[in-house]
């Protein structure tokens, strides 16, 4: 379902993905975030997702007045990842709302897993 916003010219209707695909984007800006993560139903595991396909790890909710936005990333190991969510948080926020002038309620992260460079 598209978020829409109306103004005294008409309506605008930004869909769901595009939503995603920023909040993708700014996620994978963040320092120590390794990418998005999606869970394969098949087996229970987690999969790092390419960069063509980053909003399948994004869950776009439409509230009230504003819109709530899961995000399941792949951290990088040895990275304190309460910071690095908050950061996460920060910059998904910041660049939604002024690219798409939606208000973001909240943004809950999960993360998935760690990877860890040999």
């Amino acid at each position: 379902m598209p978020c829409k916003i109306k103004n005294k010219y008409g309506m605008i209707n930004i869909e769901n993905e595009v939503v995603a695909r920023i909040a993708g984007m700014a996620a994978m800006e963040c320092y120590g975030v390794v990418g998005m993560a999606a869970k394969s139903v098949k087996d229970g595991l987690v999969h790092l997702l390419k960069i063509e396909s980053l909003t399948k790890g994004i869950r776009i909710n439409e509230g009230d007045k504003n819109i709530n936005i899961d995000l399941h990333i792949i951290a990088e190991y040895g990275t304190n990842i309460t910071a690095i969510c908050e950061s996460l948080m920060s910059a998904v926020k910041y660049k939604v709302e002024e690219i798409c002038g939606l208000a973001v309620g909240q943004i809950n992260v999960y993360v998935e897993g760690l990877r860890v460079d040999e």
